[in-house]
């Protein structure tokens, strides 16, 4: 494996490099291998901070829809609870039950 090298390989490695490429050369592709680097780093913090930013704008839209919720409740005529959402029919929000009859076949 390459990467099991001891100090001396690499420095001979080095040695190598120099020898065919020029010490302009190897000094050119460090600095734009840092600055590709920097830049990855820096959009992967935008994409960090727009994500979020998009939790914190959605959590804001559910907080605003349950106080809206709250408020027809409230002028609806019924009350409801600091933490009752009213929601008119959410068919997802019903409960399975099985059925308590025993499963028997009568023939």
């Amino acid at each position: 494996m390459p990467f099991n090298m001891q100090g001396w390989e690499w420095v001979i490695l080095i040695v190598l490099a120099l020898l065919i490429f020029g010490g302009s050369r190897l000094a050119g592709a460090g600095k734009n291998a840092g600055r590709a680097l920097r830049e990855f780093k820096d959009e992967t913090r935008q994409i960090k901070a727009d994500e979020e930013q998009a939790q914190r704008e959605a959590e804001l839209r559910r907080r605003e829809h349950e106080l809206e919720q709250r408020e027809r409740g409230a002028a609806a005529g019924g009350s409801t609870a600091a933490g009752d959402v009213v929601d008119p029919i959410d068919p997802y929000d019903a409960e399975l039950v099985e059925d308590p009859r025993p499963d028997t076949d009568q023939k």
